[in-house]
């Protein structure tokens, strides 16, 4: 069951509300976006229409970077390449207990739902958070880069034991292998042993995809 302090900070998330005591790259980024841009109600829904908003985001994210300095400038080099998922390139970290993923948010309708995805993980799922160090652009897109712990699976992760972990959460398996959190508007996504491994008997959610919808009322 989540924790009542979650519970608030993942509504104020799906409300767009900004989030307070936060002095973080990610959230700062995150809240001054929610200042000029409503969040998400519905699920990748609009990308045509939402295109010239990303864009503009993707604007504010860059003169972010420009007067900030957070611009990343010490990516692995190409020896240290694993692999690419749907949507994210990923590298070894020069330390070998990290990986670095470079992510252009092509999931994503909005610069804004991406960081909202980013921050619901590490709420929900704080043994794999992300660490936003920064952002580049390559062939004149941008991307977010993340750091994550690097975990070493040594089983394969079973559905059903993703599937109980997600329920004592209280997220309810909607279709294969997406669920969702109704009384808190979220909807999480791809939820197989692709994206969750195992190690040590312990589940580690290492790729999530998270939307924000409307609450149901109760």
């Amino acid at each position: 069951m989540l924790p009542n302090d979650t519970r608030i900070e993942i509504e104020n998330i799906v409300a767009g509300i900004i989030l307070e005591g936060r002095t973080d790259h990610c959230a700062t980024i995150r809240n001054s976006l929610c200042n000029r841009y409503e969040t998400s109600r519905v699920v990748k829904a609009a990308f045509e229409s939402n295109a010239i908003i990303k864009k503009e985001q993707a604007g504010l994210i860059e003169a972010y970077c420009d007067k900030h300095s957070f611009w990343f400038k010490n990516l692995p080099g190409e020896d240290r390449y694993l692999t690419r998922g749907g949507e994210s390139k990923v590298y070894l970290a020069n330390d070998d207990k990290h990986v670095v993923k470079l992510n252009d948010a092509v999931y994503y309708a909005t610069w804004l739902e991406y960081i909202n995805s980013i921050l619901l993980h590490n709420i929900l799922f704080t043994n794999t958070s992300y660490r936003l160090l920064g952002f580049v652009k390559q062939d004149n897109t941008l991307f977010a880069v993340v750091e994550q712990m690097f975990i070493v699976a040594d089983a394969l992760a079973e559905l059903d034991d993703i599937k109980k972990f997600l329920e004592f959460n209280e997220f309810a398996n909607i279709r294969r292998n997406d669920y969702a959190n109704k009384r808190l508007g979220l909807i999480l996504e791809d939820m197989h042993d692709e994206n969750v491994l195992v190690s040590s008997e312990t589940l580690f959610f290492i790729d999530s995809v998270f939307y924000t919808v409307a609450p149901e009322k109760t």
